[in-house]
């Protein structure tokens, strides 16, 4: 028997929980509940989940927080919930190391569409004894692997969510080639983005705060179009 994928859902409004509960349910998750930031991290322990919807409004410890300390010790899926709208908002939620961002009230086949998505390009590393296409790029103190999702930079490891690392390693891939925010949206996260592409903007901002412009290589803006790889001949 296949094992059912788990999600995590975290919001103090256990009416508005139980009802995203019934929606995955239905499309055969495995669910639990938790209705405060507190007890997320023993959750992560006991259910071990594939995915967590977080909602931002908690009581004690907010999903802001909750976020950064998932992301201090996990690579987890996130998506937020939230009834604030505000891009500052959202920016903040995705710098903090959110996958996706949605605003309450939603579209429960949405809601859906959008968890099996993130699930879809969420990449576990392949166990060792498991046999795979090795998807390395390299470059001057330049090391991106998407096989076991590491970066290795100037001669030092470098931690970054799976999303961040699948954009650099998209982008080394294709050298010099520009691509637009419309594209990475669809390559990276699989889905029309709410028509928000500032997501792509963030991501870009953090790998820059992470992987400086080298003298063969750099992360540039296309000003009106998008971004690429460019390496230097």
């Amino acid at each position: 028997m296949v094992s059912r994928q788990k999600i995590l859902i975290v919001d103090d409004d256990n009416n508005i929980a139980e009802l995203i509960s019934l929606y995955l349910t239905k499309e055969c998750f495995e669910t639990m509940i938790v209705n405060d930031g507190e007890s997320v991290l023993p959750a992560l322990d006991t259910f071990r989940p594939n995915l967590m919807l977080l909602d931002l409004m908690l009581p004690g410890m907010d999903g802001y927080q909750v976020c950064r300390e998932v992301r201090a010790k996990s690579a987890l899926p996130i998506i937020m919930l939230s009834a604030k709208g505000e891009i500052f908002d959202k920016v903040l939620g995705l710098e903090l190391g959110a996958d996706d961002y949605m605003e309450k009230p939603f579209d429960s086949k949405e809601l859906v569409a959008r968890v099996k998505a993130v699930l879809r390009r969420y990449k576990a590393a392949p166990a060792a004894s498991e046999k795979t296409d090795i998807k390395c790029v390299e470059y001057p103190d330049l090391v991106i692997n998407q096989t076991n999702y590491s970066v290795i930079y100037m001669g030092h490891s470098v931690e970054m969510p799976p999303k961040e690392l699948e954009l650099l390693y998209f982008l080394a891939s294709s050298p010099n080639h520009v691509f637009t925010r419309e594209q990475l949206l669809d390559q990276i996260w699989g889905y029309e983005y709410a028509g928000d592409t500032r997501t792509v903007d963030v991501h870009i901002k953090r790998l820059r705060e992470k992987i400086k412009d080298h003298a063969s290589w750099k992360l540039a803006t296309i000003w009106g179009i998008g971004y690429k790889f460019e390496v230097k001949n």
